[in-house]
C-alpha cells in the first residue's frame, strides 16, 4: 500500500441507492472498477464516471474492495464466489448496513485468504452519498483503518468506533434513534395538527428549541408536509436496521423497553404500507390512525 493513491485500483461491489454516487466519488480518483448483480447498471455507470464494468472475478485485481449490499448475507456469498481470486494484502471495505456478528465471522474467514475485512458503513442517507458528505463509522484493525481512510473518495467524516462489528452496531442503533426520533415527532405533530396548529408553525418552533431532530429539520417539512415522500431508504432496510439493533441490545444486556417498542411499531407499518415504502412513509400510519395529515 505504499504506491501513490491515484496508482491503485479500488473496486465498488453494488450500485444501489447509495452505492452508485459513492462509487462515482471514487472513480473521480482512482482507477475504479465496478461490478453489480444487474450488469447493465455497471455499464452505465463507466459510461457516466468513467469507472470499469467487470465480472465479478475482475474485482480481484483492485487493492481495496468496497461492498455496499442488501445485508451481509450478500457479502459473504460474493466473498465466497470471489474466494479463488482473492489475494493477500488486499482490503475490503464493507459499507454494507450489515450484522456485527456475521461481519466477525466474515473477517475471520477473508483473513485466512490474507485479506483484511473492515465493516465501514455509512450515515448521510442519498443526498450525502450525492455530495461526498458521508460519516463512516469503521471497525476494524486501527492500522487497516488508517491505511483505507485515503480511500473513502465519498466521506466526509471517518470515526473509528472499535474492532470488527462495531462499526455495523453503531450504524444500526444510529438507525434505531432515526425510527424513534421520526415517530415521536410524527405522533406530536398528529395531536398539534388535531389540535389546529399547522404543521409548518409547530416546526418553526420546534427547530428552534430542544425537541430538534434531523427528523423535523429535514425529513418530515421536505417529505411530509410537502407530500413528496421520496423513495431514497426503504422502510423494509430499515425494519432490518432494527432488527440488528435488537442484538446488539441484546449482546449488551442492556435495559432497552424503548427501542424495542420502536420495533415493533416499524415492523406494524411495514406491514401495513409494504416493504418497498420509503421509511418516512411510516408516518402515513399515523395520520391514518389520527385521521389528519401532518401539513
Amino acid at each position: 500500500m505504499g504506491q501513490p493513491l491515484g496508482s491503485l485500483k479500488v473496486a465498488f461491489l453494488g450500485l444501489g441507492a447509495m452505492g452508485y454516487p459513492m462509487a462515482a466519488h471514487l472513480a473521480k480518483r482512482f482507477p475504479t472498477l465496478v461490478w453489480n448483480r444487474t450488469f447493465a447498471k455497471a455499464l452505465k455507470h463507466q459510461e457516466e464516471f468513467g469507472s470499469k464494468a467487470v465480472p465479478l472475478e475482475g474485482v480481484a485485481e483492485a487493492q481495496v474492495i468496497f461492498t455496499c449490499l442488501p445485508t451481509t448475507k450478500e457479502v459473504a456469498e460474493v466473498a465466497e464466489a470471489l474466494w479463488p481470486h482473492l489475494r493477500p494484502g488486499t482490503y475490503w471495505v464493507d459499507a454494507t448496513s450489515g450484522e456485527p456478528e456475521g461481519s466477525r465471522k466474515l473477517a475471520e474467514r477473508l483473513l485466512q485468504k490474507g485479506v483484511v475485512y473492515l465493516d465501514a458503513p455509512v450515515s448521510g442517507g442519498t443526498v450525502g452519498a450525492e455530495k461526498g458528505t458521508l460519516t463512516v463509522m469503521m471497525g476494524g484493525p486501527e492500522e487497516a483503518v488508517e491505511r483505507v481512510k485515503p480511500y473513502l473518495a465519498y466521506a466526509a467524516k471517518v470515526v473509528h468506533v472499535g474492532p470488527v462489528g462495531a462499526g455495523h452496531a453503531v450504524k444500526a442503533i444510529n438507525n434505531a434513534l432515526l425510527a424513534v426520533n421520526l415517530w415521536a415527532a410524527g405522533e406530536g405533530l398528529v395531536a398539534l395538527v388535531r389540535q389546529g396548529v399547522s404543521a409548518e408553525k409547530a416546526l418553526e418552533v420546534i427547530n428552534a428549541s430542544s425537541g430538534r431532530s434531523n427528523a423535523t429539520e429535514n425529513l418530515i417539512p421536505q417529505r411530509v408536509v410537502t407530500r413528496a415522500f421520496p423513495k431514497t431508504f426503504a422502510l423494509g432496510l430499515l425494519v432490518k436496521d432494527l432488527g440488528i439493533a435488537m442484538g446488539v441490545l441484546d449482546g449488551g444486556k442492556a435495559p432497552s423497553p424503548l427501542l424495542r417498542l420502536t420495533r415493533e411499531v416499524y415492523e406494524m407499518a411495514k406491514r401495513e404500507l409494504a416493504s418497498e415504502a420509503d421509511h418516512v412513509e411510516a408516518l402515513k400510519l399515523l395520520e391514518r390512525w389520527g385521521g389528519t395529515e401532518i401539513r
